[in-house]
This record gives C-alpha cells, structure tokens and sequence, in this order.
C-alpha cells in the first residue's frame, strides 16, 4: 500500500511539472520572439509600406550624429532632380570648409583651398565615408550657406512631418567645430530627432530617391584616384558586403557616431520581396558600454527578427468586394450602377504562422462620389471611387510611421465599367417611370 501511495505521489507530482512546462512554454517562447534591443531608442519597419514590426523608446528626442546626413542627400537628390544643381556641377572650396577638411577628428577627405570639385565626387564622399566638409561644400551649393541650408533642412522636416531639430548639415556636435558651426545656432546645439523619425527619413529618402542606394552601398570606393588627394574611403556601415560585420541583403543606409549622440546606424536591407529599415540610437553592448560593433549587433538582432519572424503574403486577391460595397449608382448613367472591386492583391507583412484575420473598412474617394453616395456619368472603367483599408485582427501591429503611410498601404477601389451618360429620352422615360412606382407604392399604402 505504502509503495501505490507512493506511486501516486510522484505521478501527480510529474503531472504537476508537465502541466507547468506545458503552461509556461507558449510564453517563454513569446518572449524570446521579440529582441531586446540594447540602445537608447530603436524600431523596425517594413521599408514599403512603413508598417512598425518593432519599437523601443521610438518618440524620444535624441542626437542623430551623421545619421543628419540623410537629409542632406535628400535635399541635394531634391536639388539635381528639379536641375537646381546637377552632378557636375563645380565647387570652389570656401576657406571655412578647407578648414573643417583638415580637421582630421572628423571624418573627413582633404578639400584643396580655392580648388574646384564636382558634386559627384563630394556626394560620394558624404555618402560612403561620411564626409563632413564635403557635406557643408554641398550645403553652400545649394542654399549658399551652411546656414540658409539649414533652415531648408528643417522646412523640409516639418513638410515631411519629422519631429527632430537640425542646427548644422552634419551632425558634428557644435562645440566640436571650434567656432564654426552655422551662426543661427548655438555653440552647444546639437542636431536631434526621434527613432520614427529618422525611420521616416530613411523611408522617405529611399522611396523618393532609390538611386541613394547605389552609392551607399559602395563598400570602399577611392577619393581622387590617381592624385596627391588620393585616398581610401571604406564605408562606415561594416555591414555590407566584404566587410566585417557583413549582412546579407545590407545596402544602406548612414551611420553616426558622435560623444553626445552614441552609436547610431539607420540601415537596411533587402531579402527576396521585403525591405527592413532599422534605427538604433546610442547602442550599448551588454556591459552597457557604446562601440561601432554594438550599433552592428543590436541592429543584427532587430534585422534578424524581421526576417525569421515576419513574411509578405497574400491577404486577399484582386477583384475583392467588401459586403455592403458590391455595386455604387450612377447618377444619369446607362446604367442606374456600377460594379466595384479592388483593383489589386492585398499583401501585408505578418508573422509566420499566426492566423491571418483582419477586417477591411471603406473610405470613398469624396471628390468622385456625392453626399447621395453616387458617381456622376460618365465613368471611366476603372476609375478609382475609394479605398479598403485593412486591419489586423491578430498581430496586433504597432501602427505605420504616419496616417500618410496607412494610407498608401490600402487598396484602390475601381469601376469595373465604363458606364456612359444616358441620353435625355432614357432619362426622361426613366423619369416617368420613377414617377409611376411612386404613385404605385402611394396607392399600395393605402391597402
């Protein structure tokens, strides 16, 4: 008896473990799905559509360092785009930027006084090696001073909807440019932004401007060739291909390092149909020490997570309709109404193996369709009438970086077709009709 008894005590007890494992599981496993990211700030987003995978700290205003020089290039592939400037356009060095050259604290690449360069050439230099002179040379090509560039540098933040402060076109901290920081600023400004913002920046720099890819994804590349101005420029994003932190898919975007600011990279990278954009700002190993191979790692982890844990798929097909939305009238049309449906797939960044349920909400296009809720003849086939705007019901998103991007990632609602103007004995016969079912049902209430 004692032996049964004893028997039993232990089945339950193994019971009990199981049960335990079996119930804490599930949730070890969550937890180990998301990364701690070790930085002040960091988030994730997928680079089409601006959907948030992950954020940490996202909406804190920090220094950027040369992380600034995103909107440098944006604003200069801005520039040659409208044929303000163009690539070859020359560049007589000032004698403050000959000045912030030599300053070899800085990255920089050596700018001759008085000699001339081509705006290619001090791109490349800000874009691979981070050049700070040849940042604020393209900043008095554009604007003519670094000071007037700045004011455009921030007109542009607040019309892309950045919340951030730029002071200079670098990122250099003030104090360290010995005097020589832009005089609408002061000696101790620094240029600062949020994590969502700077993703935004990324985003918006990559999408309105592709070709800043190709440069940035130059490994090494030499400054003046063949010159006494020779010299070597390695990317400092160590995440590209050939050098030491090298991940695939890497090709951007701008990394930044300054005492105020930490180790802060803005990279991304492309695998098979999904582009990640990452920002980690002030990284930290696990002592809780900032190093260039900590912004490299905790950015590994976040890029990482997108791509183990994240799949564009389809949601839905083309020619989709929302119940409730399958037809829309037409006022004064051959046809009383028309048949909608959306006009493409619907694809969406998700979670593996999480169910795929959402629900889809109908905006009309109110520059087409009227308070009665009808389009005006003629319609084209085709036209757009609205927009499905689909929400998750199971991976609970974090949003997208703006109302703007939740927009854009929703689905065109179309006419499937044309519908003509009917012409004044249809709608004069039409009008007698509508008259007599009018009468009919007036008399039919009677009984």
């Amino acid at each position: 008896m004692r032996k049964k008894k004893v028997y039993k005590s232990i089945a339950c007890l193994v019971s009990l473990l199981l049960l335990t494992v079996l119930l804490q599981s599930p949730v070890q496993a969550q937890a180990e799905e998301t990364p701690n990211i070790n930085a002040a700030a960091a988030i994730l987003i997928d680079g089409d559509t601006g959907k948030i995978l992950y954020e940490k700290n996202a909406d804190k205003m920090l220094g950027i360092a040369s992380m600034t020089k995103m909107m440098t290039e944006y604003l200069l592939l801005e520039a040659i785009k409208e044929k303000k400037v163009s690539w070859d356009t020359e560049y007589r060095v000032s004698d403050r930027v000959y000045k912030i050259s030599q300053e070899r604290n800085f990255s920089n690449v050596p700018l001759r006084l008085g000699e001339k360069y081509k705006i290619r050439e001090l791109y490349e230099a800000m874009a691979i090696y981070s050049a700070d002179a040849a940042s604020i040379a393209i900043a008095e090509t554009i604007a003519g001073s670094e000071e007037n560039f700045v004011k455009l540098m921030n007109q542009k933040a607040k019309e892309l909807g950045l919340q951030c402060k730029f002071v200079n076109a670098t990122g250099l901290s003030n104090k360290d440019l010995k005097g020589m920081y832009p005089k609408n600023s002061g000696p101790n400004d620094e240029n600062l932004m949020t994590a969502r913002s700077t993703a935004k920046l990324a985003y918006r720099l990559i999408k309105d401007y592709p070709e800043v890819l190709k440069t940035a994804s130059i490994p090494k590349k030499k400054f003046r060739p063949g010159t006494a101005d020779e010299i070597n420029m390695e990317n400092w994003n160590w995440m590209l291909p050939g050098l030491v932190f090298a991940y695939k898919g890497m090709d951007g975007l701008k990394t930044g390092t300054t005492d105020f600011a930490g180790y802060c990279f803005a990279g991304t990278a492309k695998r098979g149909n999904v582009r990640l954009i990452s920002v980690v700002m002030n990284a930290k190993d696990p002592s809780g020490k900032g190093s260039y191979n900590a912004r490299f790692t905790e950015t590994k982890k976040l890029l990482d997570y997108g791509f183990n844990e994240f799949s564009r798929q389809k949601i839905y097909p083309a020619k989709l309709q929302l119940k409730g939305y399958e037809t829309i009238k037409v006022e004064k049309g051959k046809d009383k109404e028309v048949t909608i449906y959306t006009n493409k797939p619907f694809y969406d960044l998700v979670k593996k193996g999480e169910p795929k349920k959402y629900t889809a909400s109908f905006t009309p296009d109110r520059s087409k369709i009227d308070k009665n809720g009808a389009l005006k003849a003629p319609v084209q086939k085709g036209e757009t009438v609205g927009y499905l705007t689909f929400h998750s019901e199971t991976n609970n998103p974090l949003g997208y970086l703006s109302k703007e991007e939740e927009k854009k990632a929703s689905i065109p609602v179309v006419t499937a077709k044309a519908v003509d103007k009917a012409n004044w004995f249809i709608l004069s016969l039409r009008s007698i009709g509508d008259l007599f079912d009018g009468m009919f049902s007036t008399v039919k209430s009677w009984f």
